[in-house]
């Protein structure tokens, strides 16, 4: 049997405990972090219009709702819309809050020591020529910056396949020998317990006590030489900092699902991300990768134990990240989000299908959060980021039931389909009539609360020292903004039946496993997308078919035309984009690419067409 290549520095130890959910957790060597009255204040700025609003929105539907009485089925129609509303009133205010912050110049950290930093790229079945690619390019940036910290690159192995195992020692000899000036080290676990949590844990208590502080990766990381050392600095200039998120854009999306999420990452991330760190302030969240920690006090604070599932199972946490940093914040140390630093970069899934199993996975860790709201100590901003997390995707569900109900409701009660049930049941609500007019108000209101925050981002663009021309100039800018404004309406109903099928997966058992995410992309043949989008298909028809009996008002035909088409809208998200349309939705790392991606790319070929002239290619490609 072949043996492991281990290339490791000489062992030392850190303890880290699991932490009991039940009791309080205080660690004495964080410092006292005094009350923040401005962050209070930005609170109280995003909190209470969004709750005023949703009053006011309550009132007029309840004074509609009103005119025949409230019944059981109408009261839960109006709750739905409520909980659905404040939700996007929250999100208009958060950007609202990030504009008004943007303003303000940002202050840079100036460091008075230096630091010991681990770059960990937890990896499982991954392209071997593309992880090394990028960890190639980010050594080389960080040497050839140089500074006062130092920095050294653990791959920190769980791949199972033997071949691809193999295939990534070779490109750790391979980079050793290219790079010999860099520090560069590997190990493969013999088993991969507790997937990505039990892999950072091993390496802490094994390794940990020699670096004072880590870099989380994911295998599809990328971050400049400049970024990792402002994480740096940030750090050993808040010694009360347990941990600093960077916001991290997207890159390298290549089709038309990758390039409308690229862009509305690139675009309208920029001032939520801002206004979201303004009013955390310091009990921000983590997002599992891209983020420095302070490895003491993570490995005193952020030791996860296991919990019971609904069903009395045994069962891993693992949507982690949020928990570890609300077990951070309990502990006394700041968990801080830094959302002005730029070289920042992670992938994201090239179609829908992809996406979708991915957002399966995160939903089955975002819904296991409920259960975990009740951890004792939480601070009130860590239960909301889990509560957040959960609602994200419980939301599909909700509005999901809301267009059921609005199609019933039809057109007024002269043409509803509830109108064919018997009026002599019990049961049956006495609906709203629901006029025409009424109908437009209430969904041009939801369409503006969902349009509100991109038009706002745009408005950020200037505020960040970027012009329009770093996208292609106004026009080109204009183009891209109304083909992703058209596209995130055509998918965002598909994506809402995915989620709440993700949601019913879970809740009923049906969602297994961890699998690694598929990061090369691919078309899928028609039998896969059918069976995918059938749900979608078959809803989008019976609307649209309602609305020709006259029984459905047409303000839902966006909604029923996104659901029938889903399948060719599915295999369009797909198509890669070349030639003419190659940079169609190109945001400024399209106009003017990173140096840093530059060199990753060519990594990434040299070395997969290294490997390939000695014979070795990977099941993982």
């Amino acid at each position: 049997m072949r043996q492991d290549l281990h290339i490791m520095p000489p062992e030392a130890p850190l303890d880290m405990p699991e932490q009991n959910l039940q009791d309080g957790y205080a660690d004495p060597k964080a410092p006292e972090i005094s009350t923040n009255y401005i962050v209070t204040a930005c609170r109280f700025f995003v909190f209470v219009p969004a709750i005023l609003a949703t009053f006011g929105f309550v009132h007029l539907m309840w004074n509609w709702f009103g005119e025949s009485g409230i019944s059981i089925v109408e009261g839960a129609l109006l709750g739905l819309m409520a909980f659905n509303f404040f939700w996007l009133c929250l999100t208009v205010s958060t950007v609202a809050l990030g504009l008004g912050s943007l303003t303000r110049p940002a202050q840079a950290d100036r460091p008075d020591k230096s630091l010991k930093v681990a770059l960990l790229m937890p990896i499982h079945n991954e392209v071997p020529w593309n992880v090394f690619g990028n960890a190639r390019s980010m050594l080389e940036e960080l040497r050839g910056r140089g500074g006062q910290h130092e920095y050294a690159l653990f791959i920190l192995s769980d791949t199972r396949d033997d071949k691809i195992a193999e295939i990534e020692q070779t490109s750790v000899q391979a980079l050793k020998e290219s790079s010999p000036d860099v520090t560069l080290y590997y190990r493969r676990r013999a088993s991969n317990t507790d997937r990505k949590v039990g892999n950072i844990a091993d390496w802490v208590r094994r390794w940990g006590g020699d670096w004072p502080a880590m870099v989380v990766l994911d295998a599809d990381s990328l971050m400049t030489g400049r970024a990792i050392r402002q994480l740096t600095d940030a750090l050993v200039a808040d010694p009360g900092a347990g941990l600093i998120q960077s916001c991290p854009q997207l890159i390298g999306a290549q089709t038309v699902f990758s390039r409308m999420q690229q862009f509305a990452n690139g675009v309208y991330g920029t001032a939520l991300a801002e206004g979201l760190a303004r009013w955390t302030g310091q009990e921000g969240n983590y997002w599992g990768h891209n983020a420095i920690i302070r490895t003491e006090a993570f490995a005193a604070s952020a030791g996860l134990p296991h919990m019971r599932s609904p069903l009395g199972r045994d069962t891993l946490i693992m949507s982690h990240d949020f928990v570890e940093a609300g077990l951070l914040r309990r502990a006394g140390w700041s968990v801080r989000v830094l959302p002005r630093l730029r070289g920042s970069y992670e992938e994201t899934p090239a179609n829908l299908i992809d996406h979708i199993q991915r957002d399966r996975r995160w939903c089955q860790g975002n819904l296991q959060h409920l259960q975990l709201l009740a951890t004792t100590g939480l601070r009130p901003a860590s239960r909301y980021h889990l509560f957040h997390g959960a609602m994200s995707y419980i939301l599909s569900p909700i509005w999901f039931a809301l267009l059921v109900m609005w199609a019933l409701i039809g057109q007024g009660s002269d043409a509803s389909v509830l109108t064919y049930f018997s009026p002599d049941n019990p049961l049956m609500p006495t609906w709203p009539e629901m006029s025409e007019g009424r109908h437009a108000l209430v969904i041009a209101l939801m369409y503006s609360l969902l349009l509100a925050p991109k038009l706002m981002g745009i408005q950020a663009i200037p505020l960040t020292r970027t012009r329009f021309s770093d996208y292609g100039g106004p026009l080109r800018f204009s183009m891209s903004f109304f083909s992703e404004l058209l596209l995130s309406v055509a998918y965002a109903p598909i994506l809402m039946v995915q989620q709440m099928i993700a949601v019913f997966r879970t809740a009923f058992g049906l969602q297994k496993g961890w699998t690694p995410q598929s990061r090369e992309g691919g078309s899928y043949g028609l039998v896969t997308l059918l069976i995918s989008h059938a749900l979608e298909t078959v809803s989008g028809i019976a609307l649209i078919f309602g609305m020709i009996a006259g029984l459905v008002s047409l303000w839902l035909l966006p909604i029923a035309i996104s659901l029938a088409l889903a399948v060719p809208l599915s295999a369009l998200s797909g198509v890669s984009l070349h030639g003419a349309v190659a940079k169609w939705m190109g945001t400024r790392e399209h106009w003017r690419e990173p140096q840093i991606t530059k060199a990753a790319r060519h990594y990434r070929a040299e070395l997969k067409a290294s490997l390939q002239g000695q014979g070795k290619a990977t099941p993982a490609e």
